[in-house]
């Protein structure tokens, strides 16, 4: 192929040129630009095409090899896959729950499990309270048979006391055992009815005599050598165990619907309680107003040959009804 050799000339010199017609454009130009052959388009005047070579800043081959190669690899690409369209836009990504809400979501769900789970428990409690027979005071006299030669002797001991003969004369006073009362199902589960009962512990269920109206209320019983806290002395905790039931089965009576609970109970521990002996439990209701009572107790020794009792522990306590366990009355009320 021929080359074409391109002489760029100065404004000036195109200028003087077209000035003197009778010079001749190829004897202005250097050496090197006559030796060449120039071709020129027709219909166009060589000036003008010199005008044009001298002022263009690039020609046709100077264009950048990138933008090239990208519409060579354009037009490659709609040749090869004239149908090909794009791609659809990816979806956004899900966006992610609350953390509030998540926590929301779980704690209803563990509230209505404990609310169905409790309804359901106490649904249970209710209905064997109430398809079991419930034993009449006097028939828990004789529901306790003694395990053993020592459980016998103990029963035996609390029934003959003279404290007891008294009480059990005293037509104010009834005399009962209320743990038996409680459905055998429901007594394994309770503390001091069933748990704490049995050989060295509360070895028989408590003898209770309770005065007519809930005015008072004795209990006599034996404590265990494994009731101890420290070695050879009863626990502190199980003496405050025993005065807060006994206070609370001698002032429900006196209560509007006779059921309550305890809302405040203060003790002072006078002596060592020694494990292995006889006691008795006082209590006395000293002012009821409403829906609130007010009850005084202590823990003594058993009197034995017309010694002086030695008080153990004393305590007081209120005892509040709620207004919704009005519906439990009768509950409660068979339970003693």
């Amino acid at each position: 192929m021929l080359q074409l050799s391109t002489v760029r000339l100065g404004s000036t010199a195109i200028a003087n040129s077209v000035r003197r017609p009778g010079l001749s454009l190829t004897s202005r130009l250097p050496t090197a630009a006559t030796t060449s052959t120039v071709l020129l388009p027709r219909r166009i005047s060589p000036t003008l095409q010199l005008a044009r070579r001298a002022y263009s800043s690039k020609d046709s081959s100077s264009e950048p090899k990138e933008n090239a190669t990208n519409r060579e690899g354009k037009t490659a690409s709609s040749n090869l896959h004239p149908e090909t369209t794009p791609d659809p836009p990816a979806p956004p990504p899900r966006a992610r729950r609350s953390r509030v809400f998540r926590f929301v979501r779980l704690t209803s769900l563990a509230i209505f499990a404990f609310v169905t789970g409790l309804t359901l428990a106490n649904q249970r409690t209710f209905e064997t309270i109430m398809t079991t027979k419930i034993l009449t005071d006097e028939e828990t006299l004789d529901a306790f048979v003694p395990g053993d030669e020592f459980a016998k002797e103990v029963d035996d001991h609390i029934r003959d006391h003279p404290l007891a003969v008294m009480l059990r004369s005293n037509p104010a006073f009834t005399e009962s055992r209320p743990h038996l009362k409680i459905p055998g199902q429901l007594r394994n589960r309770s503390l001091t009815g069933g748990t704490l009962s049995g050989p060295d512990m509360l070895v028989v269920p408590p003898l209770m005599f309770g005065e007519e109206g809930g005015k008072s209320l004795v209990s006599l019983l034996y404590l265990g050598r494994n009731l101890c806290g420290h070695p050879g002395i009863v626990h502190g905790g199980l003496l405050a165990t025993l005065l807060d039931e006994a206070m609370g089965r001698c002032c429900f009576p006196a209560m509007p619907h006779h059921v309550g609970v305890t809302a405040n109970l203060n003790l002072d521990y006078r002596r060592p309680a020694m494990a292995g002996n006889y006691v008795v439990l006082r209590a006395e209701t000293v002012k009821v107003e409403g829906r609130k009572a007010w009850v005084e107790a202590r823990i003594e020794t058993l009197p034995e040959n017309g010694e002086e009792p030695a008080v153990l522990v004393e305590a007081k306590a209120l005892f509040v009804e709620p207004k919704q366990f009005k519906a439990l009355a009768s509950v409660y009320e068979a339970l003693g």
